[in-house]
């Protein structure tokens, strides 16, 4: 069976937005890497003008109330990497570094669509390098309450399940099961928005979160039903989104997952966990050079001729 090809962009792209939780305008730059680089963040814009290079990995998240930070936020972190973190596994990109201004990645319409077009824009490209996926031998699991997320071996791929359970009747309890490949992910998770509920409002607001939040980016939900007047995406949208956001979080994980993820009433908080739990043991993973499951078609083969990105961050 033919092994499977690291993957980075093929070019440069660049996106403009706001922050969801901020309200302040963020804007990031896609940027080829080579293999084995892995997925990580070029904070920009210090006062000092000294940058801050920070791996998209689960060691380095900082916070991961309503959303993943990863970074210390006194020295430099970026904040809401998860959307943007499930287009790239969803896709099957390994290799990528993000420039980004500020501290928070930016909303765009809630989901990671905008991401996947972006992605498609920049088209994709071989690094010449076979992948390395991570291979779940032992299962693992991190629980909250009645909450839980684990981790058990699975015998090719990326299995996700997930179940959501609101008391909020327009939400209500529902689960959904995939398995993750390119094609599944656009079609199915990408386009499923961020959501929130009306009465959180102004509790968020006090925090300091949600300031960024508006039905262009966030579906609302009321006491009677769904606020936007466009409606939902996708009937079970809601689970769509955990889905997608777990995808995000687990690609924290700084390889693709070769196992099956369940998950009961998670978020970023259990997905970090079951991560940690994870690589507690050396004996609860292997990792090894994956197949040919994920590969997009047609990619440009760059090899070795990829140049690394010349920058000079603070580490």
């Amino acid at each position: 069976m033919r092994t499977s090809q690291q993957t980075t962009l093929r070019s440069a792209v660049s996106l403009t937005g706001i922050g969801v939780h901020s309200g302040n305008p963020a804007s990031i730059t896609l940027h080829p890497a080579q293999a084995h680089h892995g997925i990580a963040f070029l904070r920009t814009g210090f006062a000092e003008g000294r940058d801050r290079l920070i791996q998209a990995h689960h060691a380095q998240v900082s916070a991961t109330e309503l959303c993943t930070v990863i970074g210390d936020r006194h020295t430099g972190a970026v904040a809401t990497i998860e959307h943007l973190m499930s287009a790239l596994y969803g896709l099957g990109i390994d290799n990528a570094l993000i420039e980004i201004d500020g501290p928070e990645m930016p909303i765009l319409d809630g989901s990671s669509a905008p991401f996947v077009a972006a992605i498609d824009e920049a088209g994709t490209a071989s690094c010449g390098a076979p992948r390395r996926v991570i291979k779940v031998l032992k299962p693992v699991r991190a629980e909250k309450g009645r909450a839980f997320a684990e981790l058990r071996p699975h015998e090719r791929g990326f299995r996700l399940d997930v179940e959501i359970d609101f008391e909020s009747p327009v939400i209500g309890r529902s689960r959904k099961a995939v398995d993750l490949t390119p094609a599944l992910y656009r079609r199915e998770i990408s386009r499923a928005r961020t959501f929130g509920m009306m009465r959180d409002v102004e509790r968020y607001w006090k925090a300091g979160f949600a300031l960024g939040a508006s039905l262009e980016n966030t579906v609302a939900v009321g006491e009677g039903g769904v606020v936007n007047p466009e409606g939902l995406r996708y009937p079970d949208e809601f689970v769509r989104h955990k889905i997608l956001d777990a995808v995000g979080d687990l690609a924290l994980a700084g390889l693709p997952i070769q196992g099956a993820y369940h998950s009961y009433c998670g978020g970023h908080g259990l997905n970090v966990a079951v991560l940690d739990a994870l690589f507690a043991d050396r004996a609860n993973y292997a990792i090894v050079e994956g197949t040919g499951a994920r590969r997009e078609p047609a990619l440009a083969e760059i090899g070795v001729s990829l140049g690394a990105a010349v920058y000079a961050p603070d580490l």
